[in-house]
């Protein structure tokens, strides 16, 4: 098991020009953490061969790998041109990841407000999405990547529907990057989803949530789940989701992959993205 982080977890920090996404993978070497996600949340690699490529060098020079390259994707339209259009564009990605020397890549397939996220309209749609999905897994498998999709997006989140999709797809260079913490977006308790999706998981997040109640609005900077319950980003290890137990499964499963640190909190990133990173390590050598 090779313990890291997602550039996403610092990305306001990007965003805000206070760090640059060299800054945060020389950030994470100094911090403990053996692997970084690449994630172009304020920063762009298209057509950017020299960052590419600065990347590179700084991982090398930090002695970090390059677990994973992540970006979004939405195959749910209607137009045929613009459905193979995005395609196109993700297999440019799949080019990139092969660029950054990564060996996993996950893109997005499809995401719905949860009133739109029926079961009615997945299956109806589930054999086109397969097809975009299998096209790329396809193509990246020329290049030794392994493809992936995440429970995320409400309506592509609930382990079961992620299994239907890999299913469908029926490649095998198409797996799951498997976020803990997602889950609960779509109301299924994440140790229930972790223990169905876990054999089929390229790649692990380690996520923390609080939760409230429907009825226990608890005031500014929640989001809503699909049915209705509160969501505020925690620090990995406080929050309401029971890490010693998920991560005992993790660790029991023989699973011997990349883990990473998400840090969706309201607290400094560089704070709950190295108190998350610590509380992992530890609670992973006690359970």
């Amino acid at each position: 098991m090779k313990l890291g982080v997602s550039t996403y977890s610092l990305s306001r920090l990007i965003r805000s020009g206070e760090m640059s996404v060299l800054d945060v993978i020389e950030w994470i070497a100094e911090n403990g953490g053996e692997h970084v996600e690449i994630v172009p949340i304020g920063y762009e690699l298209e057509g950017n061969d020299v960052l590419v490529q600065s990347i590179c060098h700084k991982a090398a020079e930090t002695g970090l790998d390059i677990s994973n390259y992540a970006i979004g994707a939405h195959f749910a339209v209607d137009d045929e041109d613009a459905f193979h259009k995005e395609i196109d564009r993700v297999k440019q990605h799949v080019d990139i990841a092969a660029a950054l020397g990564a060996k996993r890549m996950r893109h997005d397939v499809a995401s719905r407000p949860p009133a739109e996220a029926t079961t009615a309209a997945f299956i109806n749609e589930l054999g086109r999405l397969a097809e975009a999905c299998r096209q790329i897994a396809d193509y990246a498998a020329s290049l030794g990547i392994v493809t992936s999709v995440e429970n995320h997006g409400y309506y592509i989140q609930a382990s079961e529907r992620v299994q239907a999709l890999i299913h469908t797809v029926n490649h095998p260079n198409f797996k799951t990057t498997l976020d803990i913490g997602n889950f609960w977006c779509a109301d299924e308790w994440p140790i229930v989803g972790v223990r169905r999706n876990l054999p089929i998981a390229s790649m692990v997040h380690l996520k923390d949530f609080y939760r409230r109640g429907a009825d226990r609005h608890p005031g500014e900077g929640w989001f809503r789940s699909a049915g209705g319950d509160y969501l505020r980003g925690a620090i990995v290890g406080q929050g309401d989701i029971d890490m010693p137990q998920i991560i005992r499964v993790i660790k029991q499963s023989g699973y011997d992959g990349y883990i990473s640190i998400e840090f969706e909190g309201h607290e400094d990133p560089r704070f709950g993205t190295k108190a998350g990173l610590d509380n992992a390590r530890r609670i992973w050598n006690e359970v």
